[in-house]
C-alpha cells in the first residue's frame, strides 16, 4: 500500500504542477518586467550591481504576492512564508547578481543577454524552491 500511496502523491504533485507552471510563467513575466524596467531605469543613476539588486528585489515583491495567492494558492498566513521566501530570494539574488556581473565581463555591450542569463537561472531555482519549500503543497487550498 505505501507504494500506491506514494504513486498517488506523485500523481497529485504532477497534476498540481501542470496547473502551477503556466501560472508561474505569467507571474514570472510580470515580475521580470518589473525587474527589467526597473533595471533599465536605475542603471542610469546608480551602479549596475546595485541597480540589479534593487530591480530584482522589486520583482521579488511582485512574485511573492502573485505566487502566494494565485500560483501556489497558499492558504497559510503570509508571514508563514515570508522567512523561507526571503531566504530563497536572498540566495537566488546572489546567484542572479553574480551571473549578471560575470556575464557583463564577457559580453559587456549585451546587457539584455546578461540580464536574461541571470534571470533564467534564478527563475528555475525560484520555482523549485517555492514549490517544494516556501509554498509547500501541504498548505494549499483543498489539500488534505
Amino acid at each position: 500500500m505505501p507504494l500506491l500511496r506514494n504513486l498517488g502523491e506523485f500523481m497529485d504533485k504532477l497534476e498540481s504542477t501542470k496547473k502551477e507552471i503556466p501560472r508561474f510563467i505569467i507571474t514570472g513575466i510580470l515580475a521580470v518586467m518589473t525587474d527589467y524596467c526597473s533595471y533599465l531605469l536605475l542603471i542610469n543613476f546608480i551602479a549596475v550591481d546595485v541597480a540589479k539588486g534593487t530591480s530584482f528585489t522589486l520583482g521579488a515583491i511582485i512574485a511573492f504576492i502573485l505566487n502566494k495567492f494565485w500560483t501556489f494558492e497558499y492558504v497559510e498566513k503570509a508571514i508563514a512564508a515570508v522567512i523561507p521566501f526571503i531566504l530563497l530570494y536572498a540566495s537566488t539574488l546572489l546567484v542572479n547578481v553574480s551571473l549578471n556581473h560575470l556575464s557583463l565581463i564577457y559580453i559587456s555591450e549585451l546587457k539584455t543577454v546578461a540580464f536574461l542569463i541571470a534571470t533564467s537561472v534564478s527563475t528555475i531555482l525560484n520555482f523549485l524552491g517555492m514549490k517544494f519549500w516556501v509554498f509547500n503543497s501541504s498548505h494549499k487550498r483543498g489539500a488534505e
